[in-house]
């Protein structure tokens, strides 16, 4: 079967493209690579179909889904300090395009299609863990965006009896995740400062937690939607985690022991639209998808710094 990949190119889409060609089935890549990086799919550029372009080019998404079975429709202008400096940019791209790939997928009689939603759509809620029927309440525009989307997959999943899930994913990492730059990930921020001897920075007093999810188990939680029973393909948002929180000085301390190395961290001002405390309830997600975490934070962590150790030492 052949299934299209909306940001193939970026950290969690390229993995997802091994993971799916690893199942012997066909992959189209659409990216139009302004956050997603070629080096990502280099191994694997003869064994897909690229096609570069934007997911708000209506003529560029319906060529890309010709065919296909279902779409992950990971695509989007990710991180939250960015949507707080352009929320403009962040609503276009994720919820145009968004729309843009519902409406093709629509006209092309495709009728499963697995959205990346985010656990930042929690907000600053105080209860924990966070449950599905919690409100949405999101404090930045990447957020709203992300539940603009969600309600979207909704919409088209009622009105239309289109197939959509939303899979609300809390703090991926790993392989490919770019260490670099003003929006890098925690995770791969700190491991690739700790690998040159220089300061890791820390937002806040490094206390806040995290529900971080490796991202084999993102993979196979979108496998198991694309193949989940119709009814359970409704757009509401499941929550795709560990059920396990991790704040970022403990995630220092294990980057220290495990790296045998002693830098000290540098720490800064919370920023605007940071989230405090999240933890992910995934009784949903194994109740609709069946899903189960396949690896845990501290095998997900050393098996993330051996990649980092060996690509960007």
């Amino acid at each position: 079967m052949k299934y299209l990949i909306t940001g193939g190119a970026g950290f969690i889409g390229s993995n997802l493209a091994r993971y799916i060609l690893g199942k012997g089935h066909e992959v189209v890549v659409l990216d139009n690579f302004s956050t997603g990086k070629r080096e990502n799919i280099a191994e694997i550029i003869d064994k897909i179909n690229l096609i570069e372009g934007d997911i708000r080019d209506e003529a560029v998404v319906e060529a890309a889904i010709s065919g296909c079975a279902a779409i992950f429709h990971q695509g989007a202008l990710g991180s939250v300090p960015r949507s707080v400096a352009d929320p403009v940019a962040s609503h276009d791209a994720n919820v145009n395009g968004t729309l843009t790939v519902l409406q093709a997928a629509k006209k092309a009689g495709v009728k499963r299609v697995v959205f990346a939603a985010s656990s930042s759509a929690y907000g600053e809620q105080l209860e924990s863990p966070k449950v599905e029927t919690m409100p949405a309440l999101p404090i930045s525009p990447y957020a709203a965006s992300k539940t603009a989307c969600e309600a979207y997959m909704q919409a088209y999943a009622a009105a239309y009896k289109m197939e959509t899930v939303s899979l609300r994913y809390f703090n991926v990492f790993g392989p490919r995740q770019d260490p670099y730059g003003a929006y890098a990930a925690v995770i791969p921020a700190f491991v690739s400062k700790i690998l040159r001897n220089e300061s890791p920075e820390v937002y806040g007093d490094g206390e806040q937690t995290r529900d971080f999810c490796y991202i084999e188990n993102v993979c196979y939680a979108n496998w198991l939607a694309a193949n989940a029973k119709a009814e359970n393909c409704d757009g509401r948002p499941m929550n795709i985690a560990c059920n396990a929180a991790v704040s970022l000085n403990q995630i220092l301390n294990k980057l220290q022991q495990l790296m045998q190395k002693n830098v000290k961290p540098i720490y800064k001002p919370v920023r605007a639209g940071d989230v405090k405390h999240s933890l992910a309830d995934i009784a949903l997600a194994e109740k609709k998808i069946g899903y189960k975490p396949l690896v845990y934070f501290d095998e997900g962590l050393e098996k993330a710094i051996n990649w980092y150790a060996k690509n960007y030492a």
